[in-house]
């Protein structure tokens, strides 16, 4: 096997990535898919009853105009196209469409260690608007996206009208896209959520950029190109991976610990009744992330102990963002358009009275926007400081 140029792929993808203006942590889960994407169903953890495997479901959430988000995640899906072998999606799909597509994608993988030939259907989706994606409403994409994530081997059966009865051997779909968090508050009905699709994805929520680069060309080192090529270098070798993954016995070991406390602790942050799915399943959001952190930095199907730590830690660091991708869903007309006028403040800091009510227009009326100002400034969630006639809004200690 070739030898790699970098001892962990995501650092130097992130390196590679750090000229643009979005936060770390969503590079780092374009990253993520982009491995995701790489390794296919060519890798897996056997669980006996069931296995792990290396998907995921990862939904960039983030107000209009913080950051672009689908020129974020081309960062990474730009290199997953120039490997060789990699299936994508379109944009635009319906569950026949997909499953249809998964059909045409079956391939036989060789595994080294049984001599023997896996069969696979494997498929990337990369979507710059989740909308245009994903119906909510659809039950029957719905229920397809449910059942792909979990990856189980065997045959998946589903009917079209197109071609009869489709059937698919160890099927495998790995998804990012991008939405904003008023997108999910129209789209989603309330009780879908912590269900089990939303509890299937990981959401990576930003409500500011992490830098202002008006031009990234002027930024990137004279080495940009040959970093691109040395990803896509490693990112081919990646995709070569197969087999079994192992834990080592001291990640056995602190994962039998994690999984006691898991269930012992009250997660006090994420409400039950929105999470309680989620919760379910942060032990297989771990484990598909510990294979590809591993990919990341070894050819060794071994998992080692510090590998599912940092794991864990990556999933408990979305957590605290987690609720605001969800907290405009069932809520008032007031109390949404209080919400919106805290995202406002925190994204743009300082604004004159008049433009921040011109912004909220047509969620409220002059008078309840007189209302709602006055609650967030007694509540502290804003400074209002007399600026000849008009009034400049400020972010306040709680914004």
């Amino acid at each position: 096997m070739p030898q790699r140029k970098h001892k962990n792929w995501l650092q130097a993808f992130l390196q590679f990535a750090s000229y643009g203006e979005a936060h770390t942590k969503m590079y780092f889960w374009v990253g993520v898919s982009t491995i995701a994407g790489a390794l296919r169903r060519r890798v897996w953890i056997d669980q006996k009853y069931f296995q792990w495997v290396a998907n995921s479901y990862v939904i960039l959430v983030a107000p209009p105009g913080i950051v672009s988000k689908s020129t974020t995640a081309s960062v990474g899906m730009n290199l997953l196209k120039e490997i060789p072998g990699i299936t994508f999606g379109p944009d635009v799909v319906t569950w026949q469409k997909l499953v249809e597509d998964m059909s045409k994608a079956k391939e036989l993988v060789f595994w080294p260690e049984k001599e023997a030939y896996l069969p696979m259907s494997c498929i990337t989706l990369s979507s710059s608007e989740f909308g245009t994606f994903l119906n909510p409403n659809d039950r029957e994409m719905v229920d397809v996206l449910v059942s792909l994530w979990d990856g189980q081997p065997g045959a998946f059966n589903k009917s079209t009208k197109t071609s009869g009865n489709d059937s698919i051997e160890n099927p495998w779909i790995n998804i990012i896209a991008c939405t904003t968090p008023a997108w999910i508050a129209g789209n989603f009905p309330e009780y879908m959520i912590g269900g089990g699709f939303t509890s299937r994805c990981i959401f990576v929520y930003a409500d500011k950029k992490r830098q202002s680069i008006a031009y990234p060309a002027d930024h990137v080192p004279p080495q940009f190109l040959q970093q691109r090529e040395d990803l896509i270098h490693d990112l081919e070798i990646i995709s070569t991976l197969v087999g079994e993954y192992r834990l080592s016995p001291e990640a056995t070991s602190w994962g039998e610990q994690w999984y006691e406390n898991h269930w012992k602790t009250k997660h006090d942050h994420l409400p039950p009744d929105q999470f309680g799915g989620y919760l379910a399943r942060k032990q297989t959001h771990i484990h598909k992330l510990s294979m590809i952190l591993s990919a990341s930095q070894s050819d060794d199907l071994i998992i080692e102990r510090p590998t599912l730590e940092l794991a864990a830690s990556m999933i408990d660091a979305l957590e605290e963002d987690m609720p605001k991708v969800f907290d405009k869903i069932g809520r008032n007309a007031m109390t949404k358009a209080l919400s919106d006028l805290c995202e406002i403040i925190a994204a743009y800091g300082a604004i004159p009275r008049k433009e921040l009510y011109r912004r909220l227009s047509r969620q409220v009326t002059w008078h309840d926007f007189g209302q709602l100002l006055q609650s967030a400034a007694e509540a502290g969630f804003v400074r209002l400081v007399q600026d000849g006639s008009d009034v400049l809004v400020h972010p306040g200690l709680r914004s």
